[in-house]
């Protein structure tokens, strides 16, 4: 078995544990983390435009190599030769396998909105028909305890087909600054999930600690990038697949960040969300996108946020996606994890342990090998 490091791990992908890169234990940041504690201490008081100089100057001063980035291709591959190697041991030219979506569908897109100020919150109705006009329903994190939440918010985005998640108590950074700051933390985060009715987390700032995020109360969490070297906790898991991390789901964000893409690499147009959506359309991952409301207050930005609706919209329609909201994708593979495949009499049957609403959702996929590379038919 291979080790976390990352130019074995690409050599042979096929003999990599995967739990290494799930949970990022290959990254080594005590320095770093004492970085960014200091200027998330000092982040409310700074002014925006020095935030993003800031921000800017850590990306070029970022020196990550791994995982790759826009696309780590490293757990796909891992996938891929496991089923290479299914299929040689049972000399058979297909394998049958749960679909990693429910119907039959190829790929997955969730689209969510982390709020992180009153301007953000004051932008919602201006969000909404954008995604009005093109049919799209999304996730909406509140911080609880960071800025005025008006009454009926919740109410208004879940009569539109929204969600609502918690975003953290407060937009700090410290959460997981250390054991005690967790602990600490923890009461409100059980509170306001059951108060709002919330069972998906977001972290500040993407901050994360696989070993506790367990501990969060919640479905699932998304805050892990499958990669990403401009957050302030660079790195990522790697995968384009939800997972689990002890008994929550793991929803990774896939799709760069529009303050990444707009304020950090300045590039105002969808080229990269759209080159990163079709390798993973082409992988039948999981897109997760992640837009600020509080960024896309201009008409230009909203334009750019219309345009990515659009190829979404083109692409799950023609390619026979699956637009969901998170707690849905997370009910899915919460429930995938526990169906297998059996064979009787040359036909394939799912059995579902836990037999839960999903299981009559599920379709068996066949993998196969064509001209090296590993294809997958209903």
């Amino acid at each position: 078995m291979i080790d976390a490091d990352p130019n074995a791990a690409r050599a042979d992908p096929g003999a990599i544990d995967p739990q290494m890169f799930l949970r990022e234990r290959y990254r080594a940041s005590s320095s770093q983390r004492r970085v960014l504690n200091a200027y998330y201490l000092l982040k409310r008081w700074l002014p925006r435009r020095v935030q993003i100089a800031a921000r800017r100057l850590y990306a070029k001063r970022t020196s990550v190599t791994f995982p790759a980035w826009p696309i780590e291709p490293l757990l796909v591959e891992h996938e891929h030769a496991l089923i290479r190697r299914r299929l040689a041991e049972r000399a058979v030219a297909r394998l049958p396998l749960v679909n990693y979506w429910p119907h039959g569908y190829r790929f997955a897109v969730i689209v969510t909105h982390d709020v992180e100020s009153s301007a953000g919150v004051e932008n919602i109705e201006a969000v909404l028909e954008v995604e009005r006009r093109h049919g799209i329903v999304s996730s909406w994190n509140f911080v609880a305890e960071w800025y005025p939440i008006p009454e009926g918010t919740f109410e208004r985005l879940r009569e539109r087909g929204c969600e609502v998640g918690l975003h953290g108590v407060k937009h700090d950074g410290l959460l997981f600054r250390d054991r005690a700051s967790f602990e600490r933390e923890l009461p409100a985060i059980h509170r306001y999930l059951s108060e709002w009715g919330a069972v998906g987390f977001r972290s500040p700032a993407t901050h994360r600690n696989a070993d506790w995020m367990n501990e969060l109360g919640c479905l699932y969490d998304s805050s892990f990038p499958d990669t990403d070297p401009y957050e302030p906790e660079p790195g990522g898991c790697c995968s384009v697949f939800p997972y689990l991390l002890d008994t929550i789901v793991e929803l990774p964000i896939t799709m760069v960040q529009d303050h990444t893409l707009w304020e950090i690499l300045g590039q105002p147009n969808t080229a990269l969300w759209r080159h990163k959506g079709d390798w993973l359309i082409a992988n039948h991952g999981l897109i997760n996108v992640i837009v600020h409301p509080d960024y896309v207050i201009s008409p230009e930005r909203l334009e750019l946020y219309s345009q990515l609706l659009e190829y979404l919209r083109e692409r799950t329609d023609s390619e026979d996606g699956w637009h969901a909201l998170p707690r849905d994708v997370a009910g899915w593979w919460k429930a995938r994890e526990q169906m297998s495949v059996i064979v009787e009499d040359e036909m394939p049957r799912i059995i579902d342990s836990d037999g839960g609403e999903w299981s009559e959702r599920a379709t068996v996929a066949w993998a196969s090998e064509r001209d090296g590379a590993i294809t997958f038919n209903a």
